[in-house]
């Protein structure tokens, strides 16, 4: 089973896409295919802390929650993220500060169980890496919004 990984710039420093990361709130804003988020756990993203989300295509809705499995407070949050029946993935964002004031977002994402795991295949991989490719710019769209209006 592969790994699918995504590597974005942004000017916004760590602390400023750290606190998107932070908010459960937020993942519908920038998750590709996350169309609202139900519920986050008052402890999000402590590890075993979970959100509620409903994702989906057009009218198909599936109901689910993502647990945070691990967190380097600022720096990486790994999450097993699920919609069945389409199934689970572990999920990685690594955030590493540049010489420029900017940040490198790494997204890493191995399928599980369900779907992805059982029909792995190039076009499937390529599907999922351009969905993640949008998803980090939208997250790097949100964070350097944040840090304007704070300035």
């Amino acid at each position: 089973m592969r790994m699918t990984t995504v590597t974005h710039r942004t000017s916004a420093p760590a602390e400023a896409v750290w606190a998107v990361l932070a908010d459960g709130w937020r993942y519908a804003d920038w998750v590709v295919g996350a169309k609202r988020i139900r519920g986050v756990d008052e402890s999000w993203p402590e590890p075993g802390s979970r959100f509620h989300h409903q994702v989906g295509v057009g009218p198909v809705d599936i109901k689910d929650s993502s647990v945070s499995e691990a967190v380097d407070e600022g720096h990486a949050l790994s999450l097993r993220v699920k919609a069945f029946p389409a199934g689970s993935a572990r999920v990685r964002i690594i955030l590493t500060p540049l010489e420029d004031g900017g940040t490198e977002i790494k997204m890493e994402e191995h399928p599980l169980e369900g779907f992805a795991r059982r029909f792995d295949n190039p076009l499937q991989r390529a599907a999922l890496w351009a969905r993640n490719v949008e998803s980090l710019r939208r997250l790097a769209r949100i964070a350097e919004r944040g840090v304007s209006r704070a300035a």
